[in-house]
């Protein structure tokens, strides 16, 4: 009898009918938050430091994100919690709130500098369908809108999103690819050659996966739907690995057929939009449609996977305290509706300030620093998570030396804007020792 007393709902609706979230859905959730924006602007940027070593670099930069995924995974099965990065340090760390509180700080508004970024860029690539006498505002407007649509989209149907997303996601790589086939078929291979003269710099290179890395976040977005996910401790780790091989090999094809056909001076000139440009030139009016098209659904579906994924984040760690505690309220199918509209507003106020360039930087580094945290969290219960001590070994010495390189970049490059992370990185503690004191005073008061 007080077996039965004791049971609660809650476990009950877990076991009954399939979740939401297949396997085809969790991939689609991570491929959205990584082919997105990113892919669209590290090219040029590629390009400008290495030449056609870029997808070397990139390769690198994919080996990296790989060495990072394989400690989130190992995390992930063990402790089997959606809060992901900043659970699985709080329960691997217990000691310090403090510590916990400002990792928790630091993911969420590097998630919110990324999705500011899709925003950004979606809004950028529509406008170029219009006349060039659009009103000033129209960027931020479209912006504003595309966030609303999908923050929409995931408080009515967790359901309804994952179906989107697959949509969005598969579309995208399809049109992705077709744009790789196209440089592919006009290009000339011998542009690919790698001259390895005096002036190249094989530090360069690291520099360059460095800031690649960016381009892969997003797979870790897949564990913050581990209460929403059909069989979680096969289909999470089979979707993070999947998606990061299917974005590498996209990011490959895109970087070979794109350095084989357009001119690297216009590369380098239009970073940003050196796809885009490059397809005008190149293929004609096609081709530069097609571009902005696969453009659109990138980012599109980076936005939907990144507000699903970092609301629910947010969400665990308002439930310990250390955010607002409104953030933690959801909605019916546990959808946390007032976190999701939050970081879209934050992100949207990102936009119209008109930072936006440093705090992506600011959100490189972070996704850098927390990746080398959750590696050496692995490392420490290595036995208990079953992991290859070498292979923990060398991701925390991986994702260390690129973390170096990064700041090495922003220091020669913006030391301003390394100055003013380095300001934001400061709010962001202090936030945090607020929030880990007030929690830490109702803890010795709820003993």
């Amino acid at each position: 009898m007080p077996y039965r007393n004791q049971r609660p709902k809650l476990n009950c609706m877990k076991t009954t009918g399939k979740k939401d979230l297949g396997r085809i859905e969790l991939i689609a959730i991570a491929l959205g938050g990584m082919v997105g924006g990113g892919i669209f602007s590290v090219l040029g940027v590629a390009v400008d430091i290495v030449g056609t070593a870029a997808p070397l670099a990139i390769l690198l930069g994919g080996l990296l994100a790989l060495s990072a995924a394989y400690s989130y995974v190992k995390l992930a099965i063990y402790y089997k919690d959606e809060g992901a990065t900043y659970s699985f340090f709080k329960k691997t760390f217990p000691e310090s709130d403090f510590a916990a509180s400002a990792i928790g700080w630091f993911v969420v508004f590097g998630y919110i500098s990324t999705l500011a970024l899709y925003a950004f860029t979606f809004s950028s690539y529509f406008v170029s369908f219009l006349p060039n006498s659009e009103p000033n505002y129209l960027k931020e407007l479209i912006a504003a809108s595309v966030l609303t649509v999908f923050s929409l989209v995931n408080i009515i149907s967790v359901k309804g999103m994952g179906k989107i997303e697959d949509v969005l996601v598969y579309t995208k790589i399809v049109i992705l690819l077709i744009i790789s086939g196209l440089f592919l078929t006009v290009g000339d291979t011998s542009n690919l050659n790698i001259s390895f003269n005096d002036d190249f710099s094989y530090f360069s290179i690291f520099i360059v996966a460095s800031l690649t890395f960016v381009a892969f976040e997003g797979f870790q977005l897949v564990i913050h739907a581990y209460n929403e996910a059909d069989n979680p401790n096969k289909n999470i780790p089979s979707a993070i690995y999947w998606s990061l091989g299917i974005a590498l090999f996209i990011y490959l094809v895109l970087a070979l057929g794109a350095i084989s056909a357009i001119p690297k001076e216009l590369l380098i000139r239009d970073k940003e939009f050196a796809l885009a440009a490059g397809a005008s030139t190149i293929l004609g009016n096609l081709g530069h449609f097609i571009v902005i098209l696969g453009a659109l659904l990138a980012t599109s579906s980076a936005i939907s996977g990144t507000q699903f994924g970092a609301s629910r984040l947010m969400a665990v760690i308002a439930e310990d305290g250390f955010l607002p505690s409104y953030l933690k309220r959801k909605q019916p199918g546990e959808v946390p509706a007032y976190a999701i509209i939050t970081m879209s507003l934050l992100a949207f106020t990102l936009i119209v300030t008109g930072s936006l360039k440093t705090i992506l930087e600011f959100g490189s580094i972070t996704f850098i620093v927390v990746s080398i945290l959750m590696a050496v969290a692995n490392y420490k219960i290595r036995k208990k998570t079953m992991t290859n001590g070498y292979i923990g070994l060398i991701a925390i010495l991986g994702l260390s030396i690129a973390c170096i390189c990064l700041l090495y970049y922003e220091y020669t490059t913006d030391i301003q804007g390394l100055f003013y992370i380095l300001g934001i990185y400061m709010t962001l503690l202090i936030c945090s020792a607020i929030f880990s004191r007030a929690n830490g005073q109702h803890n010795r008061r709820k003993k």
